[in-house]
């Protein structure tokens, strides 16, 4: 077998707003929320909640413990889907929720050493098309690949590449559903800017990505579908969500399937030996001290780290790194906050045969039972 490709996915990163605040180079704090009219106000909720954030911080302070694990066992690729604009620009789009971040700290994902954003999502044109350009063009910029938006559709839609030395290509499709909140009218088209927007979760529409994603791809690359898709809130997964994925496994090849906009961790499945995360959780946001829905534990997260068999194209392991969102950083979450994300995802994930151990290191590992 040759050595295994690892890739670290994390759900959403919110680093606009309140995380924007506290780092070097903020933007304009006005807000036009019907509960907030500055960042700032964020970052009193955090602090009232966790104690002050000692601002300006580093533009590596966010990922906390994440940059440890990672200077530990640096993995092959890391993906992350940003839902955040990166701009300077002041034209919002009335949508009740914007989220930007300065050009200037946008170098806090170099910190983190991300190599790919998945930009398909219902927040990346917060700050209309201009927003959206200078997003592209920052994370160009940067050295930070893209994938799920862009000046037109076939660049939306066009994949990340990914090179990992000596072992192949990882290749990542951004996606992004209605169900999630993305506008219809932010579609990319042929002539206008905007993200790569499924019609639908329909049998047609599988097949057609996966025609794309097939024509795109050659032997041996690894494909990740990245898909934006469903509620904030709740455990459940609709029949077509599965069948979607599915397909994306069955007629495109894909290794595996990135699912996110869920503020909390979903259920996963092993589907022919590859992987299909529903629904990561954010991976960092601001919002500590925001009330309701308390019950899902949304301050707590999880790191993907996928092992994959470049000669098969399938799932080798996947390992769990369990952490806490606070003070906008993340900490390693606590022996029985790992028990409860260890409990609950192996209560989700039972349906679909799917096992999930703690580790003695206190990560959690998972595994399919066969039938």
């Amino acid at each position: 077998m040759s050595k295994l490709i690892t890739i670290d996915l994390c759900g959403d990163v919110m680093l606009g707003r309140g995380i924007d605040q506290v780092l070097p180079y903020p933007s304009n704090p006005q807000l036009q929320e019907a509960y907030a009219t500055s960042a700032r106000d964020y970052v009193a909720l955090a602090a009232r909640v966790n104690g002050p954030i000692p601002a300006p911080v580093e533009l590596s302070y966010p990922w906390g413990f994440a940059l440890k694990e990672w200077r530990h066992a640096p993995p092959s690729a890391r993906l992350i889907n940003l839902e955040t604009s990166i701009t300077r620009s002041d034209t919002y789009v009335p949508k009740g929720i914007n989220y930007r971040m300065s050009p200037e700290n946008a170098a806090c994902l170099v910190s983190a050493g991300i190599d790919c954003c998945a930009l398909a999502n219902n927040h990346v044109l917060d700050w209309g098309i201009s927003g959206l350009l200078e997003t592209l063009h920052v994370l160009r910029r940067l050295g930070v690949k893209t994938a799920g938006a862009g000046r037109n559709a076939m660049e939306a839609s066009a994949p990340a590449i990914i090179d990992v030395a000596g072992r192949g290509r990882v290749l990542v499709f951004s996606f992004a559903h209605g169900t999630s909140g993305t506008p219809r009218s932010w579609a990319a088209t042929a002539e206008r800017p905007g993200v790569n927007l499924l019609p639908d979760l329909s049998e047609g529409t599988a097949a057609r990505i996966a025609e794309h994603i097939v024509s795109s791809s050659q032997e041996g690359d690894i494909v990740i579908a990245s898909i934006h898709w469903g509620p904030n809130w709740g455990y459940e997964i609709p029949n077509e969500r599965r069948s979607f994925a599915h397909a994306l496994i069955e007629l495109a090849g894909a290794t595996i399937v990135h699912g996110h906009s869920s503020h909390h961790p979903l259920a996963i499945e092993i589907h022919r030996n590859r992987l299909i995360l529903y629904g990561c959780g954010d991976f960092l946001n601001d919002y500590e001290g925001i009330s309701g829905f308390e019950e899902y534990r949304g301050d707590l997260t999880l790191m993907y780290r996928a092992s994959i068999d470049p000669d098969e194209e399938t799932l080798a392991g996947l390992r769990l790194v369990p952490l806490q969102i606070r003070n906008f950083r993340l900490h390693r979450a606590s022996d029985q906050d790992t028990k409860w994300l260890r409990d609950v995802l192996a209560r989700e994930s039972d349906r679909f045969r799917t096992r999930i151990t703690c580790d003695s290191d206190n990560t959690l590992m998972v595994f399919h039972d066969a039938p």
